[in-house]
């Protein structure tokens, strides 16, 4: 019986690597042609990947989570038939860097089924089932001291052998210099790195990491494989706590007049199939404030140590979806309408939850604000959506007493929470900046004047 060895395929856009969410396959399994097979997860885009010959699944190569490179083989396909070819063992081996696969076989085989540019790995998280595959349960060894480095790279280049052994010296990859082809990260590198070669670049007294901590194993616990999405999230997030210098600034805003105008505006939304919420309106207040404070709508480019002022408004607004936080990007805000902003929103919204949006829709927000809508509470600390210097965190809306020309009565009263990056934004400028839109919210009609 013949095998064919199945390698990640360049699925474009500059892509040279993917992180395996799910197999729809096991060890064993019978596949026909254009069965679903694997779901794989980019920067760009989460892959369904189908069969590309009929057989039996003889062996799976990558555990859930385990990141490939394209070109690398993934699954290995037994054949029957005369008429399917053997592939040749030398052309790919498990551990062969991307770069050198493509040289020597030509391109990698292309994708097949359905790419979905929305939410990575949704069906998973959505099914809550784990797949059926070999444990990826590993010990975890303690982390050495990480050197102090001035490079960093976002999407470092490292075969799968390169990663381990960062992991095992308790290396950030990020932060390692590659000196291989194509800007390949080498084992030589790591070892250097971690102060074992020529190439160390910082003594070895640097404050120790945390090491990882082991969960001991339990017959009364369920685990599931940490990824997708989900790591996606707990890295951005991890990313943007250990950058960005986090501030943040809570105040009142008194939302009786704001509540008068969506009350008489709402009659017209409705007649034009719009449903009104508030947060087109904290949306415009947003904006109008950005242009006021221009740092605010910046970011900050580590490589060329530039700040980076953007001219254009693309405002992210997170969302609660299945698979975890998202945020859902309206483009060009500040020339929408508040009936523009709303249709926006809803559209949005509803395609994060169901996983529809594109890859462009889930990216490139200059700044964002996110609701917990009536599960609003108090006020929270909300995290930076790194690169952007602010968020706004938008809470629950209360009648309490407040006091009015020297009385005091019922208002309603809702909380602002906004986190800056420190680093960017003074205390004065973000305080300046959260009081710009409370004005707004608590004369909304300056929002059709200034906005």
């Amino acid at each position: 019986m013949a095998s064919f060895e199945f390698k990640l395929p360049d699925i474009g856009e500059g892509v040279a690597e993917g992180e395996i969410v799910e197999w729809h396959v096991s060890v064993g399994d019978a596949v026909n042609e254009d069965d679903p097979m694997v779901e794989v997860m980019t920067d760009k885009a989460t892959v369904t990947i189908g069969a590309p010959r009929t057989g039996s699944i003889a062996d799976l190569r990558f555990d859930p989570g385990a990141v490939a490179q394209v070109g690398e083989v993934i699954v290995v396909i037994d054949m029957a038939g005369d008429g399917a070819a053997a592939a040749p063992a030398e052309e790919t081996t498990a551990q062969a860097p991307a770069a050198e696969a493509k040289s020597d076989d030509g391109p990698a085989a292309t994708a097949v089924g359905d790419i979905k540019e929305g939410l990575p790995g949704s069906d998973f998280f959505r099914s809550g089932s784990a797949p059926q595959t070999k444990s990826t349960a590993r010990a975890s060894a303690p982390k050495k001291a990480a050197p102090v480095s001035t490079y960093f790279s976002d999407k470092p280049l490292a075969t799968p052998a390169t990663r381990k052994l960062a992991r095992d010296l308790g290396i950030d990859l990020r932060q390692v210099q590659p000196t291989g082809p194509n800007g390949r990260t080498t084992r030589d590198d790591v070892r250097g790195f971690s102060g074992g070669g020529a190439a160390a670049t910082a003594p070895a007294a640097a404050r120790p990491a945390a090491p990882a901590i082991a969960i001991p194993r339990s017959e009364r616990e369920v685990r599931k494989p940490f990824v997708g999405i989900r790591r996606k999230i707990a890295q951005r997030m991890q990313t943007a706590k250990n950058t960005a210098a986090h501030f943040t600034f809570v105040e009142e805003c008194h939302c009786d007049r704001l509540i008068e105008m969506r009350t008489r505006m709402k009659p017209a939304a409705a007649e034009q199939g719009v449903s009104l919420s508030y947060l087109p309106f904290i949306t415009k207040a947003v904006i109008a404030a950005l242009k006021k404070h221009p740092v605010l709508n910046t970011a900050l480019d580590e490589t060329t140590n530039e700040l980076v002022y953007r001219q254009y408004y693309d405002i992210g607004i997170a969302a609660a979806t299945p698979a975890g936080l998202m945020v859902p990007v309206i483009k060009d805000a500040d020339q929408r309408s508040i009936l523009g902003l709303a249709h926006e929103i809803k559209r949005l919204g509803e395609g994060a939850r169901e996983g529809k949006l594109s890859a462009d829709e889930l990216s490139g927000s200059t700044f964002t604000i996110t609701s917990l809508g009536k599960d609003g509470g108090l006020f929270a600390t909300p995290v930076l959506n790194h690169p952007e210097v602010g968020i706004l965190g938008i809470h629950q809306m209360k009648q309490k007493p407040v006091v009015r020309d020297g009385e005091i009565v019922i208002g309603n009263v809702m909380l602002l929470s906004l986190s800056f990056d420190h680093r960017i934004v003074d205390g004065h400028v973000g305080a300046a900046f959260a009081y710009d839109i409370i004005r707004y919210l608590e004369e909304p009609e300056r929002l059709f004047l200034d906005g």
